[in-house]
């Protein structure tokens, strides 16, 4: 096959145990999944969460210890959210709640970082989140553990530390929407394929970080996250 330019490259994440890499084809991203996160940003804990996409550029490797990112351009407040990433091992449309389990490889932590001040004034002005919350680099993720050893867990505490200060601090069990219900809701609406992402929301405690702060995350049972602000 000729092209007529240089083929964009394939963005990859770790996978605990393995030399091997899971390469990324999409990423799915829930929103307002947790009842208090629901609240805090001004919102009816009782709607439905609602999907939206970040492109495959914006997945970051943050499985080694010195892992960074940028600070973005064009915002001022710039928001951690801490979420249980889902990744999709075979691909499938309609799929039942009872099945979608199935379709798992694996979980890692990872984080949707936001550019909440351009996010805020897309939602007021009725407009898309893309430069809010779609840019390269926004979703730096920690090794993915295959679900073949680890399993489907439904309860494990989540957590994120900016500067060696507790934000956020949950369980995954708090999530309104479960990881099988995403998984059927979203393969109605589009087939699921393998390498796909589903970011399944972030609890409360949100907020700004700024150049050289330091965050540490985790979720019981997977790797921490620990990425610097550069």
């Amino acid at each position: 096959m000729t092209y007529v330019l240089d083929a964009p490259p394939v963005y990859s994440l770790a996978v605990a145990g393995s030399t091997a890499r899971f390469p990324v084809n999409r990423i799915f991203c829930v929103g307002r999944n947790y009842a208090a996160h629901a609240r805090e940003m001004g919102m009816d804990e009782r709607d439905p969460p609602f999907f939206f996409m970040k492109p495959a550029s914006a997945a970051a490797d943050a499985s080694v210890g010195d892992a960074s990112i940028p600070y973005p351009p064009m915002t001022a407040n710039f928001h951690h959210e801490i979420e249980l990433v889902v990744a999709i091992g075979s691909g499938g449309a309609a799929v039942a709640e009872c099945d979608a389990e199935s379709l798992i490889y694996g979980y890692a932590a990872g984080l949707d970082m936001t550019r909440r001040d351009l996010q805020l004034a897309a939602r007021d002005q009725g407009r898309p989140w893309e430069f809010g919350k779609s840019f390269t680099h926004s979703a730096p993720i920690g090794a993915i553990h295959p679900a073949a050893s680890l399993g489907h867990p439904k309860s494990a505490a989540i957590w994120l530390d900016v500067n060696g200060a507790r934000k956020q601090s949950s369980d995954i069990a708090q999530m309104i929407w479960s990881v099988p219900e995403c998984i059927a809701f979203l393969s109605r609406h589009e087939a699921l394929q393998p390498g796909d992402l589903i970011m399944t929301g972030t609890p409360e405690g949100v907020g700004p970080v700024v150049a050289g702060d330091r965050m540490h995350g985790g979720i019981e049972g997977l790797s921490d996250i620990r990425l610097r602000v550069r």
